[in-house]
């Protein structure tokens, strides 16, 4: 043991554990530059909620039931409905929210008690939205992990939705790509150097836009910059790393048979993200789906394909709700 050989090899084992242990806290993470506070960043027709401290930005069009709630993917916030939801809004009351680490809703940064960005704050959170917007029952419309969330609220709140419309629905369960880190994600190192690292999705994120599309060239010109505006809020790295952590293992591709209330799914016929095949698995699940898919058509048909995507959910609203 007392080799020299054996106490240089140590000496070098200790330093290169410290370098891992301490080595994060000394890497600066420089401020975000030209952040605004997402009040700043509100359109004309953008309204706040303040819900457990947290400011909820929604929009809101139309009359009529039953109300409509539609809820964004991962990545997405509501302005990926813009397109739609005229149509929606001439029969139907149609709400659109933002949840925390996407569009212009307020990330905290701090916090009390349960986590903001969790599953379940998320549900106790569009239950608080339903009461505050006077909806006693709602179709819930989602897209991607959109559609997590809508399945996950009729679960917990079955008297609540009337029906759902799912559309290229994430199921993956397992908490996620991520799930397999978690406990890399929990370490104090990381949480200093996660908001550094999801700042890269400044650039990649419009990657991954352009293949959530059949077709990238039919994007509307002011597509990528809705999709960069949220980039613009302040604290939006943090919110997105925490969204990423909170992430946890899921079983819901186990409980789809416990779905009592009228579905529709439609899937895109080249959804590069999530494969058509995937959500006419999950037809097959919830007792008496409906599926419709979609041709020359991506992850986000309510942007690339408004018209298909109108004339399927409009039949069945008109058939659920005849």
């Amino acid at each position: 043991m007392n080799n020299p050989r054996f106490r240089r090899l140590g000496l070098i084992l200790l330093g290169l554990l410290a370098a891992l242990w301490f080595g994060p806290f000394l890497i600066p993470v420089p401020p975000l530059p030209d952040v605004q506070p997402v009040s700043a960043l509100a359109d004309p027709d953008s309204e706040f909620i303040q819900l457990d401290g947290i400011a909820v930005h929604y929009k809101r069009a139309g009359a009529g039931q039953p109300a409509l709630i539609l809820l964004h993917g991962f990545g997405a916030s509501l302005y990926s409905w813009r397109t739609v939801t005229p149509a929606l809004a001439a029969d139907h009351a149609v709400y659109a929210y933002d949840r925390p680490a996407f569009g212009l809703t307020e990330r905290p940064v701090e916090w009390a008690g349960e986590n903001p960005y969790g599953l379940n704050a998320n549900l106790t959170r569009l239950a608080a939205l339903l009461d505050f917007w006077g909806v006693e029952q709602a179709v819930l419309v989602g897209n991607s992990a959109g559609g997590t969330l809508a399945l996950e609220f009729a679960l917990a709140y079955p008297q609540r939705v009337t029906a759902l419309i799912l559309v290229n629905p994430a199921l993956g369960g397992g908490g996620g790509p991520y799930a397999r880190f978690d406990f890399l994600f929990n370490l104090p190192q990381m949480n200093r150097l996660g908001p550094l690292l999801v700042r890269g999705i400044a650039d990649s994120g419009m990657d991954i836009l352009e293949s959530a599309w059949h077709d990238p060239s039919r994007q509307p010109p002011d597509t990528a910059a809705l999709y960069r505006k949220p980039l613009q809020a302040e604290n939006w790295d943090i919110g997105l790393w925490q969204f990423t952590r909170a992430a946890q293992p899921s079983d819901l591709p186990d409980r789809l048979g416990r779905i009592t209330q009228p579905t529709l799914i439609l899937a895109g016929d080249d959804d590069r993200i999530i494969p058509k095949e995937s959500s006419i698995a999950a037809a097959g699940q919830i007792p008496g789906a409906a599926m419709a898919v979609i041709p020359a058509c991506g992850h986000v048909p309510q942007e690339e394909c408004p018209d298909e995507f109108l004339a399927v959910v409009q039949r069945f609203l008109s058939v659920v709700f005849k």
